[in-house]
């Protein structure tokens, strides 16, 4: 498996710097990869339940029991 062109330079750098502060970075991109590891399986655990709950949404709308969120008032 090949590396993107950025994914690269950006290992370069890394390379570069003191092996404690690659051991930092290592760790923090771990961390990063192992939440979003997590952040799929929680979405696709809980698919069926948001879908019900926006069939649920849509229907409280379209029978006024329910308002679109203004933007623009945030």
């Amino acid at each position: 498996m090949s590396l993107s062109a950025l994914l690269e330079k950006t290992l370069q750098k890394i390379s570069l710097l003191p092996e404690s502060e690659q051991d930092v970075l290592a760790e923090v991109l771990q961390r990063e990869l192992e939440s979003e590891k997590q952040w799929s399986k929680t979405l696709k655990e809980s698919e069926g339940q948001l879908e019900r709950l926006a069939d649920e949404a849509l229907t409280e709308l379209k029978e006024g029991r329910a308002e679109s969120l203004d933007t623009e008032k945030l």
